[in-house]
């Protein structure tokens, strides 16, 4: 019996990373597909990869594969979050997902967070802006459904429009997405933490 042979967890994990990177999903249906993808129809929960375990794989992906082109797109995407960052300053924009984390390429969204006084507040801004926005929803932090406010957005380094998501939520949500994860990292971050990650790259 070959004891280095890769337990179904990591073949997920590496599989949707390639997913992630290739067709721009999100981590949970990623995994999903991936199971699908090996044959795997039926996957016990604790037989599916955390994220962080995905996010590592999608690292190592974008490193042995993409280290010449993602670089330049993650500056482009941040440069986009930061002007909406700038825009949406009295909503108390936080950037999360991929953008934030370091490992968007030229597929992914910009992903904002809004930490509001009232639910309405992001919508009016953006009416009283003359900014047209499509409107999704997704689940929040506490299990209960929250409005995502899609805007597109032109990047003159990309040569293409930009998809930037903004969740609404409310402003009791923030102190619990700036608490560090096992890893030392936070959900999100606001302008002036984005602003020292572009320096720092």
């Amino acid at each position: 019996m070959d004891l280095m042979a890769p337990t179904l967890t990591e073949e997920i994990a590496a599989a949707a990373a390639r997913l992630v990177v290739e067709e721009g999903m999100e981590y949970g249906p990623a995994k999903r597909k991936a199971a699908r993808v090996l044959g795997r129809h039926a996957v016990r929960p604790a037989e599916m990869p955390a994220n962080e375990a995905v996010e590592d794989e999608v690292r190592a992906y974008l490193q042995l594969f993409c280290a010449d082109t993602q670089p330049g797109e993650l500056r482009a995407l941040r440069e986009v979050a930061a002007q909406w960052m700038e825009r949406l300053a009295p909503l108390r924009p936080h950037l999360a997902g991929a953008v934030w984390r370091g490992t968007a390429t030229r597929l992914s969204a910009v992903h904002l967070s809004l930490y509001c006084d009232d639910a309405k507040q992001a919508e009016i801004f953006l009416l009283d802006q003359r900014v047209p926005y499509d409107v999704g929803s997704r689940p929040g932090p506490r299990g209960e459904s929250i409005d995502v406010l899609t805007v597109a957005s032109p990047s003159r380094e990309r040569g293409e429009p930009v998809s930037v998501h903004l969740s609404v939520l409310d402003l009791d949500d923030l102190r619990g997405a700036l608490k560090p994860d096992a890893r030392g990292q936070t959900h999100c971050g606001n302008l002036a933490a984005l602003r020292r990650l572009m320096v720092s790259a």
